[in-house]
């Protein structure tokens, strides 16, 4: 092969693959909105020919990694590679095999049912009703029959996620990679060993905070439950944090809450009260940016979008935003309801719209984030500007509440956002080490729960034994999702807000910043998002905080009032566990 021939062929695999796409992406979008069994068909059928065609380009890719090429020949030839969450073997019959076994892997998590007591039918509990329970009951026994139930669905999956790993791995291994993890790794523009050690140096910066906010919640649970059931000084039992995961500890708000936790205003109310509708809620989310200086949306974006639950038909009302023809047809899907979590909702998935346009111009396999951090990170950094100021700007608050009122926010906030942290970290980590047979099938459990008490300091409330398969109870392992984007979205949103609001002139709390009204601040962002996935990640992060190297220390800054107040109340505690 020649530099030539390699040009040529990352130019036809592009315009191949974006036909492809647009056609997976119209197809899925019906499915969303009309859920039958043949738009569920069509949009299956138009995704497994996208995924096929884009295993087939990737092995093909492979033919040039020894040449020297043009930067942005080889960049794209990478980023085709490194596009496969899950590469199949050159063998058909294994192929086969792998699409079988992900579709059945999928098909057990999605039709997963606790049947308590030897019930049928009606009387299982699926993982909504579950969750429920974790999230509203405040009876231990109660919490550990949901928490315990849910994870009955996972033990069959097991010898499945075995060969599923043995037979990635094999995929991997033929596009060039030693396993999988190191080539999910690869996708970070560093080494696949130097990107796992700079995410345990984030997480160092922000451990401390984390460490804190469990001592306190840890305290207030031993409070509610008793010192048999919390132990002082020891993990905290995970059934007990409101979530089924306890990646979440904002269900259990109201139990760790201090009486002065009332932020002065109710925003769901304001809403309702002023009568603004969901299409005025996204009305103001578009005037967000336009303050920023960007264009407005296209009139296609209010034809085609979905804003409010149709009465004659079920869709998925999961929020997401939507590039169909990865140019300008830009959608968000949302079933929106006048509440303050809509609210914020709808200005960051509008975030992603924004960056979908910024970056339509360039070659294909560019139109996407820096890296899979950045896209989630952009939205989450909108909607922290969504902040009593902004609310005052905007006339839905008269006046700001008292800065005293700022804790109960910071506190709900880091309940959901810090206690996301050593979770967002620990799952890729138990994947990277099973890809690598690090950890071996047979202790697949117990590391498992030894990176959760680890990084988490969370336990399993029963024993937990190999005849388990806990890993499987989360979507994101059956389902072959990555995870660690998530971890990074949640570091990068505070370091993008930060430099945002110094950007904008802003002086005061950070928490208290928004940047609504700045063009400083929307040129740093038009920016960084115009570069797409053109240039390494660093070069991206640059633009819009001045530094190429992550900065967890924003977090630190933002909940700074609220640290202050967790040290004051852990004063005499036995912290850590």
């Amino acid at each position: 092969p020649t530099a030539a021939e390699a040009a040529e062929f990352i130019d036809r695999s592009e315009a191949e693959l974006l036909d492809l796409v647009i056609d997976a992406e119209r197809a899925a979008w019906v499915q969303a909105n009309f859920i039958t069994h043949d738009t569920q068909e069509i949009a299956a059928a138009a995704g497994e020919k996208l995924l096929g065609r884009s295993v087939e380009l990737a092995q093909e890719a492979a033919r040039y990694d020894d040449l020297e090429l043009p930067y942005d020949v080889r960049r794209r030839i990478d980023l085709l590679k490194l596009g496969l969450t899950l590469p199949a073997p050159g063998d058909a019959d294994k192929t086969g095999e792998l699409t079988r076994i992900t579709t059945e892997l999928e098909a057990m998590y999605g039709t997963g049912k606790y049947c308590p007591d030897g019930a049928t039918g009606d009387d299982c509990l699926d993982l909504l009703e579950l969750e429920r329970i974790l999230a509203e009951s405040r009876d231990p026994d109660e919490l550990l029959m949901a928490w315990t139930g849910w994870r009955t669905i996972s033990p069959p999956m097991r010898p499945l996620y075995r060969r599923m790993v043995e037979l990635a791995n094999e995929g991997a291994r033929e596009l060039g990679y030693s396993d999988l993890g190191v080539m999910w790794r690869s996708k970070y523009d560093m080494e696949p060993d130097a990107f796992a050690a700079e995410l345990e140096r984030l997480w160092g910066q922000v451990q401390p905070l984390y460490t804190a906010l469990h001592c306190y919640v840890r305290a207030e649970l031993q409070e509610q439950y008793g010192a048999d059931v919390v132990p002082s000084g020891e993990p905290i039992p995970a059934h007990l944090l409101g979530n089924m995961w306890a990646q979440s500890w904002a269900n259990v708000f109201e139990l760790v809450a201090p009486a002065s936790a009332d932020p002065g205003y109710d925003l769901t109310r304001i809403l309702r009260d002023q009568q603004i509708d969901p299409l005025a809620m996204v009305r103001q989310g578009e005037a967000f940016f336009s303050s920023l200086g960007f264009e407005p949306l296209p009139d296609t974006f209010w034809e085609r979008s979905l804003f409010v639950k149709p009465e004659d038909r079920e869709v998925v009302c999961h929020a997401s935003a939507w590039d169909v023809d990865q140019v300008n047809d830009l959608r968000i899907k949302m079933c929106i309801q006048q509440t303050a979590e809509d609210f914020q909702t709808i200005h960051h998935e509008l975030g992603h719209n924004y960056y979908q346009r910024a970056y339509n111009e360039l070659p294909f396999l560019y139109r996407n984030s820096a890296n899979d951090g950045f896209h989630e990170a952009l939205g989450d950094t909108v909607a922290l500007s969504v902040t009593p100021p902004y609310l005052v700007e905007i006339g839905y608050l008269d006046e700001e509440p008292p800065a005293d009122k700022d804790l109960g926010l910071l506190l709900r906030d880091a309940l959901d956002k810090v206690a996301f942290l050593p979770f967002g970290l620990l799952i890729d980590q138990w994947r990277w080490g099973v890809f690598s047979g690090e950890i071996s099938p047979e202790e697949y459990n117990q590391a498992w729960w030894d990176l959760r008490e680890k990084y988490q300091g969370v336990t399993a409330p029963v024993a937990r034994s190999e005849a388990h398969f806990d890993p499987g109870a989360k979507y994101h392992i059956p389902g072959n999702t990555p995870y660690m984007r998530y971890f990074l979205a949640h570091i990068l949103e505070f370091d993008f807000h930060r430099a945002l609001c110094a950007a904008a002139g802003f002086e005061g709390p950070l928490n208290r910043c928004t940047i609504y009204g700045s063009d400083e601040a929307g040129e740093k962002l038009q920016q960084m998002m115009a570069m797409g996935a053109s240039r390494p990640w660093p070069e991206a992060l640059e633009a819009i905080t001045g530094s190429p190297q992550m900065d967890a220390s924003a977090i630190l800054e933002y909940f700074a009032p609220l640290g202050t107040w967790l040290d004051e109340q852990n004063q005499g505690r036995q912290c850590g566990w």
